[in-house]
C-alpha cells in the first residue's frame, strides 16, 4: 500500500502538524534532565528503599525520554536550527546514554523506508513475539539485573577498542573516536555531582537506572511499536499506537512515544504534534483500520501469550 500524507491530511493540517517549536523542544529537554535531578534530590532528602526504587524508575524512564528526544533530533525535529538540533541531540541527549545520534540517524532512516520488510534493520526486535510467559520472565530478569545492558554495552566497548594486529595507541584511538561523547558527557555529569558533594549519585542513580529499569522499558517500547502487528505491508497496521494513561506516560511512554503509528505516517511531525495527528485520523474515520491497543498491559499479555509446548505435551 503506497502511502502519501497528502492523501489523508489537508495542506493546512500538514502545515500545522509539521510546525516545530523551539520553546517546546527546549522545554522537553529541560523537563527530562530536571526530572532526573529532582528524582536524585528526592532520594538525598529522604533516603530509604522506597525512594531509591522510585528514583531508579523515574530516572530510567527519563533516560528513555532522552533517547526519545534524541530520536526526534535525529529526524531534525527538535529545533529549527539544524546545528543546534544536532548539538543537543548528540551531546545533551544521546551521548550520555552511549547512543551515537549520527550513526542512529543513518540506520533509523532505513527502518522508516523498509518498515516491517525483510530489509528493515529493526525487524528482528519484534520478530520473536509472542513468546512464552517463562521466556518473557527470563528477559525481564536479565533486564532488571543488568545482564542485558552488560552484554550490549560492554560488548560495544570491547568491539570499539579491539583492533587485532593494531597497536595499543591505535586501538585506543579507534575506541575514543567511537565513544568520546559518552566518556566526556559522563565525566561532566560525574564532576557536577561531585562538586555538589554527591559523587555517589552517579553510580547509584545514573548508572544503575541506565543498566536496569531503562533496559526493561526500552524492551517494552520496542515490543509495543512493531511486534505482533496485523499487516506488515499496510502503513496503518504495520506499526502501532498504544493508549497510555498518566502512569504509563510517567514510567513507560514519555514524550508521546506511544503514538508510533502516527510517527511512521508523518515522520516530519515533532513528537508533541502526534496526538493531534491521531485525533485527525480518528475524526476522518481511519480508526477501525489502524493498529491501536488500549494500553501497555494488553501488549505485554499478547507478547507473553505463546503456550509452553512442554507443558502442553505433558498435559496431553
Amino acid at each position: 500500500m503506497l502511502f502519501k500524507a497528502s492523501n489523508i491530511f489537508t495542506p493546512d493540517e500538514l502545515l500545522d502538524l509539521k510546525r516545530k517549536s523551539d520553546l517546546r523542544g527546549a522545554w522537553m529537554v529541560l523537563h527530562a534532565w530536571g526530572t532526573i535531578f529532582l528524582a536524585m534530590a528526592l532520594f538525598v532528602w529522604w533516603p530509604n528503599p522506597i525512594t531509591f526504587v522510585l528514583a531508579v524508575m523515574i530516572i530510567g524512564a527519563r533516560q528513555l525520554g532522552l533517547a526519545i528526544l534524541m530520536h526526534d533530533a535525529a529526524h531534525g525535529l527538535l529545533f529549527k536550527n539544524l546545528k543546534l538540533n544536532d548539538f543537543v541531540g548528540a551531546w545533551i541527549l544521546g551521548d550520555p546514554l552511549m547512543s551515537d545520534m549520527y550513526a542512529y540517524r543513518s540506520y533509523h532512516i532505513l527502518h522508516h523506508r523498509f518498515t516491517q520488510q525483510p530489509n528493515d534493520p529493526d525487524l528482528a526486535l519484534g520478530a520473536p513475539f509472542p513468546i512464552t510467559r517463562s521466556s518473557f520472565k527470563r528477559k525481564v530478569i536479565r533486564d532488571l539485573t543488568g545482564q542485558t545492558a552488560y552484554k550490549q554495552r560492554v560488548g560495544a566497548l570491547r568491539r570499539a577498542f579491539s583492533a587485532p594486529g593494531k597497536s595499543i595507541a591505535s586501538q585506543f584511538g579507534r575506541g575514543w573516536t567511537r565513544f568520546h561523547g559518552f566518556f566526556i558527557t559522563n565525566a561532566v555529569l560525574f564532576a557536577a555531582l561531585a562538586i555538589a558533594g554527591y559523587w555517589w549519585l552517579y553510580p547509584l542513580l545514573w548508572v544503575v537506572p541506565l543498566l536496569t529499569f531503562n533496559e526493561l522499558i526500552t524492551r517494552i517500547r520496542s515490543i509495543a511499536e512493531h511486534s505482533m502487528v496485523a499487516d506488515n505491508d499496510d502503513p496503518l497496521r504495520n506499526t502501532r499506537t498504544t493508549h497510555a494513561n498518566w502512569i504509563e506516560r510517567a514510567f513507560i511512554a514519555p514524550y508521546f512515544v506511544n503514538y508510533h503509528l502516527e510517527h511512521h505516517l508523518l515522520m516530519s511531525a515533532p513528537c508533541y504534534n502526534l496526538p493531534a495527528a491521531h485525533r485527525i485520523l480518528l475524526a476522518k474515520g481511519y480508526g477501525p483500520r489502524m493498529e491501536i491497543q488500549p494500553g501497555y498491559l494488553a501488549i505485554l499479555r499478547r507478547a507473553a501469550s505463546k503456550p509452553n509446548t512442554v507443558a502442553v505435551r505433558a498435559a496431553a
